[in-house]
This record gives structure tokens, C-alpha cells and sequence, in this order.
């Protein structure tokens, strides 16, 4: 076995010895266990979560569901880039849900802007479904679709090759559709990318790059 439990475990002891594991000699990806638990991937602010190493093509479809929950008002949900323009993002910017996407002649923002500034920011489960088809891009938040119009009808591939950034991206990593540089702090879950007939559910413990993340637990309550 080479991967890790995910599991919470406690008052162990070798030879009787109670094991003091509030002051390790070294700890990786170990967080707190939470006494009320929800399924979910617990990100704490600090980091990102990367898929898909050789890079996701977007091309000119992709549908993107997921479902978030968090109190912060700004945060990067998704990104795709390429080493040109094209790119789509999602991200939360003053309590509002933005979807990006650049064909390669110019970034389309479709904006979801909810009733109350923080009405998006309450701690409580909202689904997202950000779906682009060509040059046409639409949102929908907890089933309220908008979309927007794109001048750029000639344009319609995003012919992205990066990885999937979710809830962040490194420093040194550009993206072209994402404004916030801000990490996601809550809990995402249920992540996928359907492109035709073909549909991904995305595991976060199978990241090739986990930076202050933490799959198949979400604190029941923020700590």
C-alpha cells in the first residue's frame, strides 16, 4: 500500500507509551480531525489542488459542475491556461461567481451576482454549473442561469494544455482567466468536467500536487 488513510486516528500507544502527537518530529498532510464531519475536500486558504499533469485540452466544450461552500468572499475555484491567451477560470470576487473564458481573441466574463453580498458566502452548500459550447459561455448558480454575449463568434477553441488548477495555482504558474490570486478557503465536492459523451469525476486525492488540501473530509462547521 502506498497512499495514505483517510482516516482520523488517536490515544496511540507503543508499549503502553502514549505517543504525543500534538508536537511531531515531522508532519505531512496531516490535519485536524473535525468531531462533525461532511463529505467533501476541505481547502484552508493557503494552497491549490492539481490535476491532470500532462494538461486538459478545453477545446471548444466543456461543462463544468461542482459544488462549493465557504464564508470567504474571494477565492479561485478553477483554472485552465495555456502559454498563449487561451484559458477559462472560475473564481469568487466580492462575493460574486465569475466564469472566464478566452477563445485567443479576448477574455468573456459571465458575472453570477447574487441578491446579498454575502448570500454565496454563508457556509452553506451551492451548486455551479459553468458550461462553455463554442463561443458561448453561460453560469448557473443553485439553478439561476446567466450568460453573456461574446463578440468573438469566429473564435470558438480554447486550446488550453495546463493542468486543472482547483482552489488556487503556485506563483509561478500564469493564468489568463483568473483575476484572484486568492486560495479558496471551504470545501468543494463532486467536481466534473463532461466534454461530449465523455464525463470525469475528479478525485482530489488523486492530485499529482496537494498544497493545504484535504480530500474526503470537510469540517461539519468552520473552526
Amino acid at each position: 500500500v502506498t497512499h495514505s488513510i483517510p482516516a482520523c486516528m488517536g490515544s496511540m500507544a507503543i508499549n503502553g507509551k502514549q505517543l504525543d502527537n500534538e508536537s511531531p518530529v515531522s508532519i505531512f498532510a496531516v490535519n485536524k480531525c473535525y468531531e462533525t464531519v461532511q463529505e467533501g475536500t476541505f481547502f484552508d486558504g493557503s494552497g491549490f489542488a492539481a490535476l491532470v499533469r500532462e494538461g486538459y485540452k478545453v477545446r471548444s466544450d466543456v461543462n463544468i459542475t461542482l459544488e462549493f461552500r465557504t464564508t470567504a468572499v474571494h477565492g479561485v475555484l478553477l483554472g485552465v491556461s495555456s502559454a498563449k491567451v487561451d484559458a477559462i477560470g472560475l473564481e469568487i470576487v466580492h462575493g460574486k461567481v465569475l466564469f472566464h473564458v478566452n477563445n485567443g481573441a479576448g477574455r468573456i466574463t459571465v458575472t453570477y451576482e447574487p441578491r446579498g453580498t454575502n448570500s454565496l458566502c454563508d457556509g452553506k452548500w451551492h451548486k455551479l454549473q459553468a458550461n462553455k459550447s463554442k463561443h458561448r459561455i453561460s453560469l448557473i448558480i443553485d439553478g439561476n442561469l446567466v450568460h453573456t454575449d461574446n463578440p468573438y463568434i469566429q473564435s470558438t477553441s480554447a486550446d488550453t494544455n495546463n493542468p486543472i488548477y482547483v482552489g488556487g495555482y503556485p506563483a509561478d504558474v500564469k493564468q489568463n482567466c483568473l483575476t484572484s490570486k486568492s486560495s479558496f478557503r471551504g470545501c468543494l465536492r463532486n467536481l466534473v468536467l463532461t466534454k461530449g459523451q465523455h464525463t470525469e469525476l475528479f478525485d482530489f486525492s488523486r492530485a499529482f500536487d496537494l498544497r493545504g488540501v484535504f480530500p474526503h473530509s470537510c469540517p461539519g462547521a468552520e473552526h
